[in-house]
């Protein structure tokens, strides 16, 4: 991939940022299991947060394909920040293309500023994937909508400031046409939120987020009434490369970490990079994690060129994060005992590439979506 001139001046400043800024407190942070706003808004004042979006509304309109050289920089340094990045790219383009223009105009700049940080609310505790089994409900009352039920395994649940929420509006034998997608403030009466005690991304968190009885005015709704599951869910593809991308580079700091030690580190009179079984794993980690970020940046640029590009972000999808846990792996045992120790932070970036073979669709989910691509629904009817 030839990058332009543009394109290598922003990475450079994100590799910058996240080399210096993010790098040195990845695991100091998973300790304090707080995310830095103060941290979220450097970002912003340095065009590093929505990218992707519009000049007028505070981004920089740059396309998908650099978005995504930012995300997997910021990765390298720490994949739970680059995860807010990821974030405000989806939920900017996913509002800036379905909300009422009251709700762009005062939200979107303050997410590419770093001033609000939107959770996505689909999973609820009977399911996630399965849209035509979506339980929590708005109902109309005047001008309003009121919602109630739970939302659950929410990232950013206890510390977002707004949530985008898919709720049912229709019949229940509507199934995904029958859900409707509302824009809520977290401060909205009725909300409440909990969190998780996870296994990883401890700072950007993870919780169940509470509805009762929640009034939403009807310029809140986003995209049709009815609609809003198929409209908003077409974001997807475009998040799940971002999201491959995360991982490609949580792996490459990784797999980065691991070479010099195997240069330096010395065994029986020499560098154990000398010796084959320490050298192939890391060569085909590397090689693999390569094929996945040409993959990421395959699908991006279909769709910056405005062509399909389904199938391969789901395919990314499901390869990008069990990949990465795969070479981090590795890379881990290449330090011997060194690597066990909670003093190297190859066993958080582990834990924390893992949550999203979860997240955002699982790999029999990506899998499913990949051979109705190639074969149809009819193949894949629960699809």
């Amino acid at each position: 991939m030839i990058l332009t001139d543009d394109q290598k001046a922003l990475q450079e400043t994100a590799r910058r940022f996240s080399r210096e800024r993010l790098l040195p407190d990845y695991q100091k942070r998973e300790k304090l299991g707080v995310l830095d706003r103060a941290l979220i808004r450097e970002m912003g004042s340095l065009g590093l947060l929505g990218t992707d979006i519009p000049e007028q509304l505070g981004g920089l309109g740059v396309d998908g394909v650099t978005t995504g050289l930012i995300a997997e920089e910021l990765a390298y340094g720490d994949f739970n920040i680059s995860g807010v990045a990821v974030a405000i790219s989806l939920l900017g383009a996913i509002i800036m293309r379905n909300a009422k223009q009251s709700v762009i105009d005062e939200w979107v700049p303050r997410m590419t500023r770093g001033e609000a940080i939107i959770g996505i609310c689909v999973t609820e505790p009977r399911g996630g994937s399965d849209a035509a089994n979506l339980q929590l409900r708005a109902r109309v009352d005047e001008d309003h909508y009121v919602v109630n039920g739970e939302k659950t395994s929410i990232t950013f649940a206890d510390c977002a400031d707004a949530f985008l929420v898919f709720a049912r509006t229709g019949r229940p034998e509507d199934g995904a046409r029958g859900v409707s997608a509302l824009f809520i403030p977290a401060e909205s009466r009725g909300v409440q939120v909990t969190r998780f005690d996870d296994v990883g991304s401890r700072v950007t968190g993870r919780g169940s987020v509470f509805f009762d009885d929640v009034r939403v005015p009807f310029n809140h709704r986003v995209g049709d009434e009815g609609g809003g599951f198929t409209q908003v869910m077409q974001g997807f593809d475009y998040s799940r490369a971002l999201i491959a991308l995360q991982c490609v580079g949580a792996a490459q700091a990784s797999l980065d970490e691991a070479w010099l030690y195997a240069r330096e580190r010395q065994a029986f009179g020499r560098p154990i990079g000398q010796f084959q079984g320490v050298s192939f794993p890391l060569a085909e980690g590397d090689s693999s994690i390569a094929a996945i970020r040409q993959l990421s940046y395959h699908a991006l640029s279909l769709r910056d060129a405005g062509l399909p590009h389904t199938a391969e972000a789901a395919m990314v999808k499901w390869m990008g994060p069990k990949t990465a846990f795969d070479v981090i792996h590795q890379c881990l045992l290449t330090f011997g005992h060194y690597g066990w120790s909670k003093d190297l932070p190859h066993q958080q970036r582990m834990r924390d590439v893992m949550g999203l073979e979860i997240g955002d669709g699982t790999a029999g989910v990506m899998k499913q979506i990949i051979a109705r691509e190639r074969i149809g629904r009819a193949a894949v009817q629960y699809v």
